[in-house]
Order: structure tokens, then C-alpha cells, then sequence
């Protein structure tokens, strides 16, 4: 592996990622033109909620939650050959990539920025400040865990990959519950909830994955 490689994924993500906003985007649009789409009653669920909201605090801490689920599927996919894995994340980066598109062409639609001012978490009642070793969020792998993932291969790399990610998913889960019973708009309580369904599913698969593997969770 060289020194290259991590920057060549990272240039992946970014392309992934922009392709995705540009086609989000666009179903935004017709989501807007098309109200009756949006919502069953023919109302708009897409009006725009306040910026200091539960679904644009969501949207926006979310999209930073699924960029780094995305980033470390893209490492364990380049250092493994075990088909279940790759395919775990393949699944990973693009319905994560895809929500993520979602969740920032929203933001864009309703004019808020996509950035939030102060710390993340705040819409959930409590905030979380970021640590110094590079956890943004709770459940976030930090900048050694990353490093280690990217230096690691075969079932170390594995093993380290669904570890990282069953906490990722948990603390996803979690905000992704708290949004779906709080959230004003409809489009976010109904990708929330879908959030939560499908991340405890790969939860629940991944700790099969581990067993395996002959490793605790």
C-alpha cells in the first residue's frame, strides 16, 4: 500500500459525495414542484424549519455522522478480500453517501447553512464538545482508530472496521430516534426512522460478523 492510497480514497469520497448532492438535489426539486410527492395530504413537508430546528440540526450533524462511516467503509473495502465485509461496505457507502446527499440537499433547499455556529448535539437538548484526538460526535472513531483501520489488513482489518462501525451505528441510531420523534418536517422523521431500522439491522449483522470471527463487539 502506499503512501498515495489514503488520498486517492479521500479523493473517491469527495467525488462520491458531490455526485450524490448534485443528483439529491434534483429530487429535492421535484419534491418541491410536486408537493402531493411529499406528503400524502398534498401539503409541502418540505417548508422550511428554523435553523436552529431538530430537523436542520439533524440533517446537519447526520451528514457529518455518515461522511465518516462512509470514509472508513472506503478503507476496510481496499485491505480485505472477504467478500461479506466488502459487500457490508459497499452497502454502507452508498445508502450513507446517498442520505447524506439527502440530508445537505435539504439544507440547501430551505436556505439554512450546512454548517451549524455552535456544538453539535445541541438540538438533541445536551451538546458534545470534540475532543482533541478527533471524535466530532459520540461514536465517532477518533484520528488513531482511523490510522490504525488504514494500517491494518486481512481480519484485523475486519475485525477493527465492524467494531468501529457497531459504535458508529449505535450512536447513529440513537440520533436518528431522537430526530424521527421530534423532527417538524416529514421527509426527516420518515429518513430517520428508516435510519434507525436500518442500522440496527447491520448492528445485529455485524455482531454475527464478529462472532465468526472469533471477536467480541
Amino acid at each position: 500500500m502506499t503512501a498515495l492510497a489514503p488520498a486517492r480514497s479521500t479523493r473517491r469520497l469527495i467525488l462520491a459525495g458531490a455526485a450524490v448532492l448534485v443528483v439529491a438535489l434534483g429530487l429535492v426539486a421535484l419534491m418541491v414542484v410536486r408537493p402531493s410527492a411529499a406528503s400524502p395530504s398534498g401539503g409541502s413537508s418540505l417548508s422550511a424549519p428554523a435553523e436552529d430546528s431538530v430537523d436542520a440540526g439533524f440533517a446537519r450533524d447526520m451528514a457529518i455522522h455518515h461522511q465518516q462511516a462512509v470514509e472508513m467503509s472506503f478503507i476496510v473495502r481496499d485491505r480485505t478480500d472477504d467478500e461479506d465485509v466488502r459487500r457490508l461496505a459497499y452497502d454502507i457507502i452508498n445508502t450513507q453517501a446517498n442520505q447524506r446527499g439527502m440530508m445537505l440537499g435539504w439544507l440547501e433547499m430551505w436556505g439554512l447553512p450546512k454548517s451549524a455556529a455552535g456544538p453539535p448535539m445541541k438540538w438533541m437538548g445536551h451538546t458534545f464538545t470534540p475532543t482533541d484526538d478527533g471524535s466530532l460526535m459520540p461514536g465517532m472513531a477518533t484520528d488513531a482508530e482511523l490510522a490504525a483501520l488504514t494500517a491494518a489488513k486481512g481480519e484485523k482489518a475486519e475485525v477493527l472496521f465492524l467494531r468501529l462501525m457497531t459504535v458508529h451505528h449505535r450512536a447513529g441510531a440513537d440520533m436518528a430516534q431522537a430526530a424521527a420523534g421530534s423532527a417538524r418536517t416529514e421527509v426527516i422523521r420518515n429518513l430517520a426512522e428508516g435510519m434507525v431500522r436500518g442500522q440496527q439491522s447491520e448492528i445485529g449483522l455485524m455482531a454475527d460478523m464478529l462472532k465468526d470471527r472469533g471477536a467480541k463487539p
